[in-house]
C-alpha cells in the first residue's frame, strides 16, 4: 500500500468544498509603522473583502511569526471617494488568524450516517479539514493501531457499508511498517470516507507516524488530507532532527471552489527550526495565494518572510510581500505593496527599515504616486531570536512517535548508512507546481 513505502508520497485527489460565500482579499501580514500616508492606495472599483462566512469575519494575524502580525486589518473601497483610493481601517486584535477560515459548512450528517452503537464496525472520525489550522499533534489525531492482522467487513442498519483492514510490513535494514485502514459509504455510493493510520521504524533510528484521510458527500464536495510527523538522525551533523508535515484540500462539487494547503516544520536539537506553509484558494472569478517561512539558526539568526497576491479573472491584480533578517538586535526589514489593473496600469510602494542595534533606525521607502520618505528615528528593535514553539515543545508532543519499538536487532548485524550522497534538496521553500492542477 502506498502509505507503508520507504518514500511516503500521495497524489492530491479532488477536493472539494461547497462554499456559499467568499470574497478573497489580500492582507499584509505584519504591518509597520512606516511614516506614510496608508490610505492613498489605487484599487478598481468594488469592495474586497476576506472572510469565510454570511457575516465579514475580520483577518486576524499574532505578531511574532511570518504567518502573523499585531494588527486586525480590512480593506474595504470607500464608494465616496475616487475609484482610485483605498481606505484601511486598523483595529487591535488579539485572536490570531492568518486568513479568516471558513465554518465547517460540509454538513456531517450529509456525509455519512454514523454507525449505530449496536453496529461493531468503525465509526467514521472522519470530518472535512479546516483552512488555516496549520499542522496537529498527534494527540489530536488519536492514532490507534491494532495489534494483529484483521480484515472484515460489515453493513449497518441503514444500508451503508464498512470496512477495516490491519497489517504490517516488513524490509530489509529492520523496515517495519504497521497499518490499520478503514472506511465506509452510503447505500448508494454518493457519500464515503477513507482514513488510514501508519507507523514506520527501522535499524537507523528512523521512526514515522502518518494520517490519511479523504471523503465526498452526495452534494459532489471532496476532500482530502494528510498529516506526518518522523524522527530521524541528520547524517552529517549526526543531531537528531523531528519533521512535521500537512497538506489539506477541499473543493465544491456545485461551484468553481476549492482551497488546498501545505504546511511543514522542521526541528533539530541544538535550536535550529524552519517553518512554513502555501496555501491557494479559488472562489469563482477569483483567486489568492500565499507564502510564509521561518528560519531560525538555534544562534540568534533569524529570517522571516511572506508573500500574497491574488487576482480577479477581469485582470486586477494586488499583493503585499516583506522579508527581515536579524542578528543580535542588528538587521533589516524590507516590503512592497502593489497593485495592477485591468488595463495594466501598476502602482506600488516599497518600503524598509535599517537597525543598527544602538536604538537607531534608518527608515525610507517611496511609491509610484510620487511618495518619499529617508529618515533616521529613536526606535527600540525588536525580534524574537528563538521560536514561539521549538525542539523541547515538539518533543513533548511526539510521544507516540518516540515510543515506536523498532524490530530487534540481532547481535553483530548494523544498519546500512548513506554518507556518500548528499541530502537531496527539499523544493518546499519555492516550487509553485506542489499545487494540485485542478486548483491552479
Amino acid at each position: 500500500m502506498a502509505a507503508c513505502s520507504r518514500g511516503f508520497s500521495t497524489t492530491p485527489f479532488d477536493f472539494k468544498l461547497r462554499i456559499r460565500r467568499l470574497n478573497a482579499a489580500l492582507l499584509p501580514r505584519k504591518r509597520r509603522k512606516l511614516f506614510f500616508h496608508a490610505d492613498r492606495v489605487p484599487l478598481a472599483n468594488g469592495v474586497v473583502r476576506c472572510c469565510c462566512s454570511d457575516s465579514v469575519t475580520p483577518i486576524r494575524r499574532t505578531s511574532g511569526s511570518a504567518n502573523g502580525g499585531d494588527k486586525n486589518e480590512e480593506w474595504r473601497l470607500d464608494p465616496k471617494k475616487p475609484p482610485h483610493t483605498l481606505r484601511v481601517r486598523v483595529q487591535a486584535s488579539p485572536a490570531a488568524m492568518p486568513f479568516a477560515s471558513p465554518p465547517s459548512f460540509l454538513k456531517q450528517e450529509k456525509f455519512f450516517p454514523r454507525c449505530t452503537p449496536r453496529n461493531s464496525g468503525p465509526q467514521s472520525r472522519d470530518t472535512p479539514p479546516k483552512r488555516d489550522t496549520g499542522i496537529a499533534n498527534e494527540k489530536d489525531w488519536g492514532i490507534s493501531l491494532l495489534n494483529e492482522n484483521v480484515n472484515e467487513s460489515g453493513t449497518n442498519e441503514d444500508g451503508s457499508t464498512w470496512y477495516r483492514e490491519s497489517g504490517e510490513e516488513l524490509g530489509e535494514n529492520g523496515y517495519r511498517c504497521r497499518w490499520t485502514r478503514m472506511g465506509g459509504q452510503s447505500h448508494d455510493g454518493s457519500s464515503e470516507w477513507k482514513e488510514t493510520w501508519w507507523e514506520k521504524s527501522d535499524w537507523t533510528g528512523y521512526k514515522e507516524l502518518g494520517v490519511e484521510k479523504s471523503g465526498r458527500n452526495s452534494e459532489g464536495d471532496s476532500w482530502w488530507e494528510t498529516w506526518q510527523e518522523n524522527l530521524h538522525q541528520d547524517e552529517w551533523s549526526n543531531i537528531a532532527r523531528i519533521e512535521r508535515s500537512a497538506q489539506k484540500q477541499a473543493k465544491s462539487g456545485t461551484e468553481n471552489a476549492g482551497w488546498y494547503e501545505k504546511w511543514w516544520e522542521k526541528y533539530d536539537a541544538k535550536g535550529w527550526t524552519e517553518k512554513g506553509a502555501h496555501k491557494y484558494g479559488r472562489l469563482n472569478e477569483q483567486s489568492w495565494w500565499e507564502k510564509w517561512g521561518e528560519n531560525y539558526d538555534g544562534r540568534g539568526s533569524v529570517l522571516k518572510w511572506t508573500d500574497k497576491w491574488a487576482e480577479t479573472e477581469l485582470g486586477t491584480k494586488w499583493g503585499d510581500k516583506w522579508e527581515e533578517r536579524f542578528f543580535k538586535g542588528i538587521g533589516s526589514r524590507h516590503g512592497e505593496t502593489w497593485h495592477v489593473s485591468p488595463s495594466s496600469e501598476r502602482w506600488s510602494r516599497t518600503w524598509g527599515e535599517e537597525h543598527f542595534g544602538n536604538g537607531k533606525v534608518h527608515k525610507y521607502g517611496n511609491s509610484t504616486t510620487g511618495e518619499s520618505w529617508d529618515i533616521v528615528v529613536d526606535e527600540e528593535t525588536y525580534y524574537e531570536a528563538e521560536p514561539h514553539y521549538g525542539w523541547a515543545d515538539v518533543v513533548g508532543d511526539s510521544t507516540q512517535l518516540l515510543s515506536i519499538e523498532p524490530r530487534e536487532r540481532p547481535p553483530g548485524v548494523f544498519p546500512n548508512l548513506d554518507f556518500v550522497s548528499p541530502p537531496s534538496p527539499q523544493p518546499d521553500a519555492d516550487a509553485d507546481d506542489d499545487l494540485p492542477q485542478d486548483l491552479q
